[in-house]
């Protein structure tokens, strides 16, 4: 009996070492055929227009493209990545970052060619946007990573994105000034955060709970205040200047990149800034060096001399000035007013972006960016009268999230001191 139960147990961790090895090829396996019908069978004779120049241009460049040609090659490329994929795996060989990268273009370019069929697709409007809608998980994101890189769980990022932009819009409101504005919002972002250093440090309470507890208050508070003070003086308490976009000089002249990157919002611009000045502070100043020392192993950073506890104190405080930062562009970048729950759900997609970018900056950024893109598609297609299923696009930032996490990122360790209280 005792050899039998060890078999199967056996058998059952071998298959599931050879699914984990074959994950990647699976994967493509199963968005390939889910999209080979869409691409290759069916498609209506159309023609796709991609307006590659900004809405206000005299000429605006299109890219004429046959809808039924370049989503059949759209789908061939699929089965010959899919294939390639597979019979890496078979020879035991890496699969390439470059293949990866490729398939998921590809299905994007093919998505994109169905959607704009007999419509023009503004690719301008659809990635200048997709950077805005990105900022606040950005912003939350770097948050995360500052507060997780030096042990502190940071399920709070919702809290501190939504008390932001709570205070940015009142006290800009109330000054007639939306830079003071950003600066309330950080104050508030600081304060969520002092209630979560307090209980994780100082009381030694779960952090994951006390996370959860101060998503639970700040929402609950927002929202009592929103309804009770707000509403009755909309006027004077709930009405802030918003951010106008700013054009560089001539770098917004640059074709198709000047009006994506530089035609944006002070917001956007600190954003830039932001994610350069937390990756190099990270990785190649005596800062970032003590605070992933911290992070990784607090008793050692102790022994030379680094207080781990005031560390952890004031870097979380850091984090959340960043989140709270971000959660002004809520009120003073893009809806120019608060609203009850307004940061739906984003404080908890920016986790999700740390845990895909691998606590590193750059990578988390580019997985904020990636749900931009996909929540703002649903606005951009809209825009054109597209038949597509809404639905569906509503649908897709959030799978694109689930699929990116559960299925593209792989072995990923977190900081080993992450959540452990340091005595």
């Amino acid at each position: 009996m005792n050899n039998t139960i060890q078999a199967k147990q056996t058998n059952t961790l071998a298959l599931g070492k050879l699914l984990k090895y074959y994950k990647l090829p699976i994967i493509f396996i199963l968005f390939t055929l889910a999209t080979s019908y869409f691409f290759m069978v069916n498609v209506a004779d159309a023609t796709s227009y991609f307006v590659l120049s900004a809405r206000n241009t005299e000429l605006p460049w299109i890219l004429e493209l046959s809808t039924p040609r370049y989503s059949f090659f759209s789908g061939i490329s699929l089965i010959v990545i899919t294939i390639s994929a597979f019979l890496l795996r078979v020879r035991k060989q890496n699969i390439p970052i470059w293949l990866t990268i490729g398939y998921c273009f590809i299905l994007l370019f093919g998505f994109l060619v169905l959607i704009s069929a007999d419509a023009r697709l503004q690719i301008v409007s659809l990635l200048s946007g997709a950077i805005a809608l990105s900022a606040p998980i950005i912003f939350g994101a770097l948050g995360g990573i500052i507060s997780e890189r030096v042990g502190v769980v940071n399920i709070a990022i919702e809290g501190q994105l939504l008390a932001g932009a709570f205070l940015s819009a009142v006290i800009a409101t109330i000054t007639g000034n939306p830079y003071l504005g950003l600066l309330g919002a950080v104050v508030a972002g600081v304060f969520v955060s002092l209630i979560l250093t307090l209980f994780a440090i100082k009381y030694i309470v779960d952090q994951v709970i006390v996370g959860v507890v101060v998503n639970v208050l700040v929402i609950g508070l927002t929202n009592f205040l929103a309804t009770s003070v707000l509403a009755r003086n909309k006027a004077g308490l709930n009405d802030p200047q918003r951010f106008e976009a700013i054009a560089i000089p001539y770098l917004s002249d640059i074709p198709l990149i000047g009006p994506i990157l530089f035609e944006q919002t002070i917001i956007i611009y600190a954003m830039y800034f932001m994610v350069i000045a937390v990756y190099y502070g990270l990785f190649y100043t005596t800062w970032g060096l003590r605070l992933r020392a911290v992070g990784e192993h607090p008793k050692a950073a102790d022994t030379v001399g680094i207080n781990v506890n005031r560390t952890r104190f004031l870097n979380v405080l850091l984090a959340g000035a960043i989140a709270g930062f971000g959660g002004a562009f809520f009120t003073l970048g893009s809806v120019g007013a608060f609203d009850r729950e307004m940061s739906q759900g984003l404080g908890f997609i920016a986790l999700a972006a740390v845990i895909f970018g691998k606590w590193h900056p750059l990578k988390a950024t580019g997985a904020a960016l990636l749900f931009g893109f996909t929540s703002n598609l649903h606005t951009v297609i809209g825009a054109t009268g597209s038949n597509f299923a809404s639905e569906f696009l509503l649908m897709l930032p959030y799978v694109i999230t689930i699929f990116a996490v559960a299925g593209l990122v792989g072995k990923s360790n977190s900081p080993a001191a992450v959540g452990k209280p340091y005595v």
